[in-house]
């Protein structure tokens, strides 16, 4: 198993795990306040594994674990809503020379669990999926979800786009049965 960066520290804001150690032996340790989350991703095929290991929460801390398509190349901790209880984002990107990107992400339930959160597909969004062929990367920045990828146009090739770059900003909101990523806006550059 190749883990994510190893950070330690308390923190009330957001913190991540970055791609540079991405091959540390040890796996990715991020807290917020009483609450830690243990990450650890496979690398090595184009399927590979997440497990992720809360600990702190008041009633269900079992380890969650996920296959990814790809490979895991950072983490990121944030209370995007607002809400006292902090998210788990882990950024994936796929195999391939489109490099296309992904997410698996987890939400705190009030302390007490936690439960999947809901990226939905770019093609629910025709206006944000124009000219769309990958190499997008994923952040937290200022209590949003970033996505951002560049624009191809109908002539480009995969290693050259030539339409500028796009980014989608998401925010979280509470869904029926866990919580979903809404876009809330587009930025062309």
């Amino acid at each position: 198993m190749v883990t994510i960066y190893s950070l330690i520290g308390s923190l009330t804001a957001h913190a991540d795990c970055n791609i540079e150690n991405i091959t540390s032996p040890d796996q990715c340790n991020m807290h917020y306040e009483q609450l830690s989350f243990e990450i650890q991703a496979t690398t090595g095929s184009s399927i590979n594994q997440l497990r992720v290991q809360p600990a702190g929460l008041e009633l269900d801390n079992r380890e969650l674990s996920a296959e990814i398509d790809g490979t895991a190349y950072g983490a990121q901790i944030a209370d995007l809503d607002g809400n006292g209880w902090p998210e788990i984002y882990v950024f994936i990107t796929s195999a391939g020379s489109g490099g296309y990107g992904s997410l698996i992400a987890y939400g705190v339930n009030n302390g007490k669990s936690v439960s999947p959160i809901y990226l939905p597909p770019m093609d629910d969004t025709p206006e944000a999926l124009e000219g769309y062929m990958g190499h997008d990367k994923f952040s937290v920045l200022n209590n949003c979800l970033i996505r951002r990828f560049p624009v191809y146009t109908q002539t480009d090739t995969n290693a050259a786009p030539s339409g500028g770059t796009r980014q989608l900003q998401y925010r979280l909101i509470p869904g029926e049965a866990g919580w979903l990523l809404q876009m809330d806006c587009i930025v062309e550059n």
